[in-house]
């Protein structure tokens, strides 16, 4: 009993461990979770939380010719109306979401 115990758990501690990795891999997911509610799901900016906020259309050509890491800078530290995620987001959430951006402007 003990033996099947002792795997039991190294097994729990190795899923704990590396659950955490694959969650953060999905840029869609975190986009979906912190900015779709005023970017909208399109990245177009027209829901009524983004309309209150002038969030940005991500169709918008200034933000389409933006490079990168101008986006992952707003994202980190936010700008205007917009909250900074630094520190409620790791850098690979963010650099996801932003690749997930750019897929909403084709």
């Amino acid at each position: 009993m003990k033996f099947n115990l002792k795997y039991a758990v190294i097994g729990c501690l190795a899923a704990s461990i590396v659950t955490p990795a694959f969650a953060a891999g999905s840029g869609a997911d975190t986009y979906k979770a912190k900015c779709a509610m005023c970017h909208g799901a399109d990245g177009l900016g027209t829901t009524p939380a983004g309309k209150a906020m002038k969030a940005a259309s991500f169709k918008d050509p200034a933000i389409v010719k933006a490079p990168d890491s101008e986006l992952i800078a707003t994202a980190t530290n936010g700008k205007g109306k917009m909250p900074a995620y630094k520190g409620k987001l790791t850098d690979d959430q963010i650099k996801s979401a932003i690749a997930y951006i750019r897929t909403l402007q084709k």
